[in-house]
């Protein structure tokens, strides 16, 4: 069943869950802006069974607390480096997706020794002018609050077919959208609105795969490809779905992250 503990990292306490053997090469999860830590639970039937698996709830989301707003990425990034600490893990595998693989990112160009090899899954390293679209965004969320934002998510995050043909799917994460805290969801946009990584990712020298979904609006190939290009020895794969493409495509997403992050 797994262990559910809750850490308090002076910051926020954040709700970690473990599964999978204590002896197992240690793997971590970082959920994207407004879900929970269970948007991975498909790489936990995947990889339970020889990794130990790391997910938490990243501030203001899910059951973790939400500490006044706005935050930075490298407040993401310390986040979860004091769950390692807490744990007593000094290096791990890496998986974020959107959000989650902009904190990797930031870990990977500040604190390379504690990551082994990573996925930066459907994420970019900007995310464009603050005033044309994160700005907008977050005041349609203090508008709307976040049944708005769940609702714009359904086309943001999933294909139409992914919307016909799987609506259990979509109503499975886009509701741990409506339950997640309207004033963490903008903390933690504000911290995307205002990173600027496309720079500082050419000193990366870890192994990392760029997982791009072929169908992407919020973070579109383009963005993915830019990335595997700046990042050296950037492996690529692609995927048929949107943005959050380990939900829609499961299979196709856990065979082409089990390839890298096995032949490590």
């Amino acid at each position: 069943m797994g262990e559910t503990l809750f850490v308090d990292t002076g910051a926020a306490r954040l709700r970690v869950q473990l599964d999978g053997p204590l002896t197992g090469p240690p793997l971590m999860f970082s959920n994207s802006l407004g879900a929970a830590l269970e948007m991975w639970d498909a790489q936990v039937k995947h990889f339970e069974d020889h990794r130990r698996i790391i997910r938490y709830d990243v501030r203001g989301h899910g059951q973790s607390s939400c500490p006044p707003g706005p935050y930075a990425i490298a407040d993401l990034a310390r986040d979860a480096l004091r769950i390692l600490d807490h744990l007593g893990y000094h290096k791990v595998d890496w998986v974020g997706c959107s959000m989650g693989g902009m904190t990797g990112m930031h870990l990977l160009t500040h604190h390379a020794e504690r990551f082994g090899r990573a996925v930066l899954g459907n994420t970019s390293p900007r995310m464009g002018p603050p005033d044309t679209d994160w700005d907008a965004r977050i005041l349609n969320a203090r508008a709307g609050g976040m049944d708005s934002v769940a609702n714009a998510m359904k086309q943001r995050w999933f294909t139409a077919r992914c919307n016909a043909e799987n609506p259990a799917e979509v109503k499975r994460v886009t509701d741990m959208v409506r339950k997640s805290s309207l004033e963490g969801y903008i903390g933690c946009a504000c911290a995307i609105r205002d990173m600027d990584q496309r720079e500082s990712i050419r000193s990366i020298t870890n192994p990392v795969l760029v997982v791009i979904g072929t169908h992407d609006p919020a973070t579109p190939p383009a963005h993915g490809e830019m990335m595997a290009e700046r990042i050296p020895g950037a492996q690529k794969a692609y995927i048929d779905a949107a943005h959050i493409s380990n939900c829609e495509a499961p299979e196709a997403y856990n065979a082409a992250i089990a390839a890298f992050l096995d032949a490590g």
